[in-house]
């Protein structure tokens, strides 16, 4: 079990929102279950360099708009 300073971050939830993309589609195109999509969603799993590189080329941006190793922003804070 991951402690505390092991947790990976992710937007992997809101980058599907934004493209309109289920947990399975998700899934299907990575090959892999679709319940690991909600388990990495939540934190819950925290997923292999090779999957992580392939989620974020999925959505065709950096690895590091999904994945970090610091909470997010929250969405309404980002403004300038």
């Amino acid at each position: 079990m991951a402690t505390n300073n092991e947790v990976i971050y992710n937007r992997i939830a809101m980058l599907r929102a934004e493209r309109g993309i289920s947990r399975r589609q998700l899934a299907e195109a990575l090959g892999v279950h679709y319940q690991t999509i909600g388990y990495l969603e939540r934190g819950e799993y925290s997923p292999s360099l090779y999957l992580a590189l392939r989620i974020a080329q999925y959505f065709e941006v950096e690895v590091e708009v999904v994945f970090s190793t610091a909470p997010f922003p929250r969405i309404g804070s980002e403004r300038s």
